[in-house]
């Protein structure tokens, strides 16, 4: 039986102002739109790729999708501008659980390649690229198409502390849940749709965006933390502590590491000298900005 769309939407208001029920909305994507020309804003790119597996450095694209959006000096969203969804053909055949999680056959993909200059122009003019697992996605990026190597790189999972701000975990569809929506999850373009919104979400906790507390956090630098010929029976030490350890396969140190704000250095620091090495010791130290954060170069 049909249902008169604004009938559904006075019993969804009503649910909704129950204690015993959410209500999550079906997330349509923004239409694009220019900002008004009196209005400061920046440009920002969301970005995912969908690939044949997690090795940066092997495993090919098999779709990229970008939303191009518009926000204020104080993190606020108000447009997009416009959208780029495309299929790449791998090398290979697609691993049949890749095809499980995205949806994505190796007919759909068949004769299509991302050209580099649609990227190119696409990504003209944005002073940021984000995505929801940075650490991956940027490396990814950087191999196959240069343009993203001189921007700055934000990741939403990572430089907003969803658990401070009442969630369990940074899982996208999580989070979109939390701002009161659902979508179609592991389609590229459609995830970078889910994560505007999440982004232009008012947390609670503050009465902020989260893009602008992602942006505080991007903005600031980082120091990176060599713990290179640490014991080795006080791994665990280490890990514990929250560093991950590198297999010098990729150039950088063989070596655990950890990423920690400059206010946190002396103690992290002190950590080393005192539980790890027992001695006076003057670790590597890389610092990290946007523009280098994530980067499969540091």
């Amino acid at each position: 039986m049909f249902q008169n769309p604004s009938d559904l939407a006075a019993m969804a208001e009503t649910l909704s102002r129950s204690p015993d029920y959410r209500v999550l909305r079906r997330l349509v994507p923004r239409p694009t739109s220019m900002p008004a020309p009196a209005q400061e804003t920046r440009t920002g790119i969301l970005l995912d790729a969908e690939t044949t597996g997690l090795d940066h450095a092997r495993d090919e694209v098999i779709e990229l999708g970008m939303v191009k959006f518009d926000y204020t000096p104080e993190g606020r969203i108000v447009g997009v501008r416009d959208t780029f969804s495309a299929f790449n053909e791998p090398s290979a055949p697609i691993p049949s659980e890749v095809t499980a999680l995205t949806g994505i056959t190796n007919d759909m993909v068949a004769g299509h390649k991302i050209e580099e200059a649609a990227v190119n122009a696409f990504v003209d003019g944005a002073v940021i690229s984000i995505a929801h697992n940075a650490g991956f996605d940027r490396k990814i990026a950087e191999r196959c198409w240069p343009v993203f190597e001189g921007m700055a790189w934000g990741c939403s999972a990572t430089e907003v502390d969803w658990r401070k701000h009442g969630f369990a975990g940074a899982q996208l569809a999580y989070l979109l849940n939390g701002a009161g929506f659902f979508h179609q999850a592991h389609r590229a373009v459609d995830d970078c749709h889910a994560l505007l919104e999440i982004l232009d979400f008012v947390l609670p906790t503050t009465d902020a965006r989260a893009l602008a507390l992602l942006l505080e956090t991007a903005r600031k630098p980082t120091v990176r933390v060599w713990a290179e010929q640490s014991p080795f029976e006080l791994k665990d030490s280490l890990k514990k502590r929250g560093y991950r350890w590198n297999d010098g396969s990729d150039g950088r140190p063989k070596s655990w590491h950890i990423d920690v704000c400059e206010t946190e250095l002396d103690d992290e620091l002190t950590f080393l000298r005192t539980e790890i090495y027992l001695r006076d010791v003057e670790p590597r130290l890389q610092t990290l900005t946007a523009f280098t954060r994530f980067s499969c170069r540091v």
